[in-house]
Parts: structure tokens; sequence; C-alpha cells
């Protein structure tokens, strides 16, 4: 978990030498202390990722000030920069059809301070989950689908969003495909939790394929949503051996364990700015 006393910069550009001094260098003269740090270098795309955590030695750290001098430095390398203060919850909404563990799983992260963030409203094409959302006291709102009124729908669901002010959307098992232009509105901003490996068993009743396959290992897949379906880049996975003596419905079960697992894992990642999108696929600093 990030540590709440820290700031987090995160930045990428193209590589080229003195990429770890102009941040290192930079937080050493505004005596800041790093806390922690990870960079990584693509030498096939030439890009270069670095996140770091530091601490001001001094009282009265002015964050404008800041920015503005790294700015400056940064411009040198086309370097692109992110400054988040510390203890800061990302606001999100969470998208949801019927199954419950993997929104029940991210309430009781978010309920115990786990995860770093502000659930602003719970929307569902379905009303079972609504007790949930009230018993926690966030807003629910129920808009069903028809394929005749999907644009409808989904403008009263982008509504939420923008109006909740969500930075995140999060579709815990939302079993919905979102059009084209709701996928390039929340590009780099919604993550879907697939409950599989991707790719592969893709469509209806994932667990009865593999089981009939046989395999000896079921997971889930934490991804970004882009207009593939199911193809965004990846964030995370979630695996666990299964044997001969499973059957579907132990799949199931145990699947449900992994979706809930890796995509509170993804959020987590994503909203302490440890993830890059970098030409269709991700960077991932692990903590």
């Amino acid at each position: 978990m990030q540590d709440n006393n820290c700031w987090i910069l995160a930045a990428q550009c193209p590589s080229r030498l003195g990429t770890v001094d102009v941040v290192t260098r930079f937080l050493k003269e505004q005596r800041c202390y790093i806390t922690e740090q990870h960079s990584f270098d693509d030498r096939l795309s030439g890009g270069f990722f670095i996140r770091t955590e530091f601490r001001p030695e001094e009282a009265g750290f002015d964050a404008t000030p800041f920015q503005a001098g790294f700015a400056e430095r940064a411009a040198e390398f086309a370097m692109s920069f992110e400054l988040t203060p510390p203890g800061r919850r990302i606001p999100v909404v969470i998208l949801v059809s019927r199954a419950d563990h993997c929104l029940n799983d991210l309430l009781y992260r978010y309920r115990i301070g786990q995860l770093p963030i502000e659930i602003r409203a719970i929307v569902s094409n379905h009303p079972d989950l609504a007790p949930l959302a009230e018993w926690h006291d966030i807003p629910y709102h129920h808009f069903p689908i028809t394929p005749e009124t999907k644009s409808e729908q989904e403008a009263r669901v982008w509504e939420v969003v923008e109006t909740s002010g969500a930075e995140l959307v999060i579709l815990a098992r939302y079993m919905q495909v979102l059009s084209s232009d709701m996928c390039e509105k929340l590009a780099g901003r919604a993550i879907n939790i697939h409950h599989s490996l991707l790719p592969g068993f893709k469509g209806a009743r994932p667990y009865h394929q593999a089981y009939e396959k046989g395999v000896k290992l079921v997971g889930a897949t934490a991804h970004y949503i882009n207009d593939d379906l199911d193809e965004g880049p990846i964030i995370t996975q979630g695996v666990e051996p299964v044997g001969h003596a499973d059957y579907p419905e132990d799949l199931v079960a145990k699947g449900r364990d992994i979706e809930c697992l890796t995509l509170a894992r993804a959020v987590a990642l994503h909203v302490e700015r440890r993830v890059f999108l970098h030409a269709g696929r991700t960077v991932v600093f692990d903590r």
C-alpha cells in the first residue's frame, strides 16, 4: 500500500540520456527524499517510464512552483508527467450487472480504506444490487437496457460519470458491450474484469469451456477497455490451479475469488499511478 505521507511523480518520455537524472536531481534540489522509485526503458519502442514516491524534507511544500519548475526541466526531454498528492482518493463510478462478488469485494476494501478511491456512484442495468449500495450509502442508478435503447442508456451512464467527476470507471462484471463512442470517451480510465485468462475461452460459459478442455489453470484478466472486445491493454492477471476432480461449479467458485483479487489489484495499481499506457500495452510497476 502507498505511503500516505508521500507524493507521487509519474512520468514518461522518449528514451535518451539523462532521463533518470532529470527526476532525481530536481528532487534533490527541492529537498525531497525518494522513498520508492521504479523506471523502465523499452528498447523496442524507445519509450522511458519512471514512477517516484518522495517525501519533502522541509515544511511548507508547495506543489505549484514544484510543478512549474519540473515542467521546465522535463520540456528538454519531451517528458509528460503527473504529480499526485499524499492521501488523494480517486473518484470512481462502478458499473455492475447482477453478479455481486466483485462489487462486494471493492466495497469492503473501500470501506476499510485499503483502496484509495471514493466511490461516487454505482450504475447497473438491473435493480438487484440496490440494497447493497444503499447499505454503503452510495447512490445507485438503475438504467435498464435493450438493443433499441442502448444509445440512450449509455448517455445516462455517461451523464453520471461526468456529473460525479469520476476519474476512473470500474466494470465489476458489467455484462454489456460498450459502444465505440463510449469506449473512446473512457479510453485509459475504465478497467474491466474478464472471467478468464485472455486471450482464450471467450464468449459464454468460459469456465465450462475450460472444463471441457481439461485445463489445469483458471484465471481472470483485468484490462483497460477499448473498441476491440476483451482485447484492451492488460493490467494484471490472476491464476489458480485446478485438477481432474474439479467440476464446472468448482471452477466457477475459484474463478469468483480470482476475479475479485485481480480486479482489486488492478484498481490499486491504477490509482497509485503504477500503470503506464504505451503502444497498446501497459508498463506496470508492481508494488
